[in-house]
């Protein structure tokens, strides 16, 4: 098995700016949402500005800074017992110690895709559930990491010991494998 990457973080405060929590703490925005700094849903960002500070945006939303520090850092946490790197897949996938399953929608699977992986239609999500084993070990991949997080959550909680997202998606799969575009 390969070592999961850790990162080292300076100690966040609530006078980083919000770009530097998104690149740091990827799961910032979920950690967020999960304490009511929800995104606006008349706009296509999540209702701050990159270079606003997590102070000014948790007040602004009536939430406390101490609060979106922990949920940030806890959220953190959790990911890096559920998330992989390219890297790490690649390895895994050369030793042929892991499936890769694209969460995706065919159409977006079809633009990228990383080689070998299967896109998960409605029979293979129905097969998954039913039939394989729950000690499988798999690699969830979508764009950019999210969707395939929250599927990986949706697998352990179903009794799946084996399943990790690939951070970044395959966007950050593109990085290590030219072949496959970015998009």
């Amino acid at each position: 098995m390969v070592e999961h990457d850790t990162m080292e973080h300076e100690t966040l405060t609530g006078a980083w700016r919000m770009d530097r929590i998104m690149q740091d703490y990827p799961t910032a925005l979920r950690a967020l949402a999960d304490i009511g700094v929800e995104r606006d849903p008349g706009a296509r960002g999540p209702g701050y500005q990159p270079s606003d500070t997590l102070a000014d945006v948790a007040a602004s939303h009536g939430v406390d800074g101490a609060a979106a520090i922990a949920r940030i850092r806890h959220f953190h946490a959790l990911a890096q017992d559920l998330e992989i790197t390219a890297r790490e897949t690649a390895e895994l996938r050369r030793l042929g110690e892991v499936t890769v399953l694209d969460v995706r929608e065919p159409q977006a699977f079809a633009v990228a895709h990383v080689p070998e992986s299967r896109c998960v239609d409605p029979a293979l999500a129905k097969e998954i559930l039913a039939d394989w084993p729950r000690d499988t070990p798999m690699v969830l991949v979508c764009h950019h990491g999210m969707r395939s997080l929250d599927a990986t959550e949706f697998l352990r909680a179903k009794g799946f010991t084996n399943v990790r997202s690939l951070r970044g998606g395959v966007d950050a799969w593109s990085e290590i494998d030219h072949a496959v575009p970015r998009y």
